[in-house]
């Protein structure tokens, strides 16, 4: 079993920024991430893609991802990747204090072993929210997201004008991304409710100070029209249809009007939330989060949960843009250097206060954007025929029947149903069964609560199991 300083899990903007903030102060840092390369969502396969044309078409933003990815690769920590985090257990420790450590399971190439820690930063993103709808799992039904990963890692265009239904600023980006790499687009479903520029404005005053943000929306919009994509708006409710792969798309907006159009492809997108299972299994506290609808780790402006000496960093302690995640593994990793005696507080103090100053910066445009682009109401009350749990195949109307049995939280009804014992864990399930409990039960979806997570995090075979035993004698 090795043991290092601090473990981050993930190489992604946070976990990049937070392993060169801990190793500027001589930690021993490990990062770990499931991914072959650095750069996580926003910057994946950036080393080799970003001198490319295909890194110009992707834009500035994600060129700029090189630099970080080469800063981290020389800054000294050991560096796993293709490494699976299954499980995490605290050790015993004192009220403030982190010298118990942790102790993490990792799978890589087929073989597990263990390591030690005396700190722990997830750095783990954030995830695509689920949008069931009629219709989700028919093969050629994706989300924006999936789709942008085949952008930038294979250069994948669509051979047919795919149609893209959602909210927020990735089908956006990802659109203008498209068009640029020669593909078509059939039509933007946009599934903006009306209303929502209004309700936004109150936070327009303080979303000025990152107003280039705001501008960089407004240029994809302007781009979109100068191309002349067909945009239907207040979409509020979808439906995808074909025998053995999508064939129809169906939809209705606000105002009644609908429309049948053939689609091959269909790409769909209601936000991200944070991806928050391993904080769960650690037993990290979660608020509700009523600004993103979602869950969120409590932590402090360092990124520490409630567990002492396990931070959350970038957007899995809460939705900011890998700007804002870079800044934040930077703060968390400079605050576990101050806990482990390798940098003063005086220090600390004055190396975190331009960091702060831009964090705050970065988010900024949040409020305004949280209120602008918030999930549609259909998102989370999909019709009684509509698959829900994709790992268990159970639909809307079998969590409305059950939700009155004996009123039942999540956990409840995952014995009952099974919905959530997939191997995501709940991953592509749990709110939208969150929402189908309160709207039956008449009660706020915060009081609910979430899944309970158990290991391990991630799917592990016998043989990679079998392997820990050996590993630990070797070591």
């Amino acid at each position: 079993m090795s043991a290092v300083d601090l473990l981050v899990v993930g190489a992604g903007p946070a976990g990049m920024g937070a392993a060169i903030a801990a190793r500027r102060h001589g930690l021993d840092v490990l990062v770990v991430d499931d991914q072959p390369a650095p750069g996580g969502q926003i910057w994946r396969a950036v080393e080799t893609v970003a001198a490319t044309s295909r890194g110009r078409r992707l834009g500035t933003a994600y060129q700029a991802g090189a630099k970080r990815a080469e800063a981290f690769r020389s800054c000294g920590a050991t560096y796993e990747p293709g490494s699976q985090l299954w499980q995490v257990e605290p050790g015993q420790v004192e009220p403030g204090q982190i010298e118990g450590g942790f102790r993490a399971f990792l799978s890589r190439e087929g073989r597990a072993r263990s390591v030690r820690a005396k700190a722990v930063i997830l750095a783990t993103g954030a995830q695509e929210r689920p949008v069931p709808f009629p219709g989700w799992t028919l093969p050629g039904v994706l989300t924006v997201g999936a789709a942008q990963i085949l952008l930038k890692t294979a250069d994948e265009v669509p051979e047919k004008p795919v149609w893209i239904a959602g909210s927020g600023p990735l089908p956006l980006l990802y659109m203008t991304q498209l068009l640029a790499a020669g593909g078509t687009i059939a039509g933007f479903l946009d599934t903006t409710p009306s209303g929502r520029l209004k309700a936004a404005l109150p936070h327009l005053p303080g979303a000025l100070a990152g107003l280039g943000k705001l501008a960089k929306g407004l240029g994809w919009t302007l781009a979109l029209k100068r191309a002349g994509v067909p945009v239907i708006r207040h979409v509020t409710e979808l439906a995808a249809a074909g025998e053995g792969r999508l064939q129809t798309l169906s939809y209705r907006t606000e105002d009644g009007s609908e429309g049948t159009v053939p689609a091959e492809v269909l790409l769909v997108h209601e936000g991200v939330v944070p991806s928050i299972h391993a904080a769960l299994a650690l037993g990290c506290a979660v608020e509700w989060r009523a600004d993103q609808q979602c869950y969120a780790p409590k932590v402090d402006a360092w990124g520490e949960g409630s567990l002492a000496g396990v931070f959350v960093a970038g957007d899995g302690a809460g939705i900011g843009g890998a700007e804002a995640a870079e800044l934040r593994g930077q703060l968390a990793g400079l605050k576990v250097a101050a806990k482990l005696g390798a940098l003063s507080e005086a220090a600390l103090a004055a190396e975190a206060q331009p960091l702060s100053r831009s964090l705050a910066r970065e988010l900024a445009p949040r409020p305004f954007l949280d209120a602008l682009f918030a999930p549609r109401p259909q998102v989370f009350a999909p019709a009684d025929e509509t698959i829900v749990c994709r790992c268990e195949e159970i639909m809307a109307g079998d969590i409305r029947a059950r939700a009155m049995v004996g009123r039942p939280g999540p956990n409840q009804l995952k014995a009952f149903t099974r919905a959530g014992m997939g191997p995501c864990q709940g991953r592509q399930c749990g709110y939208t069964i969150m929402h189908l409990l309160a709207a039956a039960q008449g009660r706020p979806v915060a009081e609910l609560g979430f899944y309970r997570v158990r290991p391990p995090l991630k799917p592990v075979t016998l043989g990679e199991l079998a392997s820990l035993d050996e590993t630990e004698a070797a070591s």
